[in-house]
């Protein structure tokens, strides 16, 4: 963690970064979020996030298109999201891991972090 910055200040910076990011890339954002950073991994959860055309299709039955659109843009925009959490971090993101669910209505993205020390000869990087 970064040492100029409490563990609450690093939490609300990754929080209302990506709670930022969901509202501009989607143009709706979450009404409520909360993220856990344990370790070497971190996860935001962002509750009621979809937009009229989501919900709509969603009422419609049509859930597992939302899914997968939501899918393709977080993989889009992976450098994005990352970019939030080794900001407050201080520490790089190895891996990027999004989900939606329909019922009830939230996302969750959630972090694997290098690890702090590593061995001599170790390597880390996004595989």
């Amino acid at each position: 963690m970064d040492p100029n910055r409490s563990a609450g200040e690093v939490l609300a910076a990754i929080t209302d970064g990506l709670v930022a990011l969901h509202a501009r890339s989607y143009g709706k954002g979450p009404t409520s979020a909360k993220t856990y950073y344990m370790g070497d991994a971190v996860a935001t959860f962002l509750w009621d996030g979809f937009t009229t055309v989501e919900e709509t299709l969603i009422a419609s039955g049509r859930g597992e298109t939302v899914a997968l659109l939501r899918r393709s843009a977080q993989a889009a925009m992976e450098e994005e999201f990352a970019a939030v959490v080794e900001e407050a971090t201080g520490r790089s993101v190895i891996a990027f891991f999004s989900q939606v669910n329909l019922d009830p209505k939230m996302a969750v993205d959630i972090f694997l972090l290098a690890p702090e020390t590593q061995a001599p000869g170790v390597e880390s990087g996004v595989r």
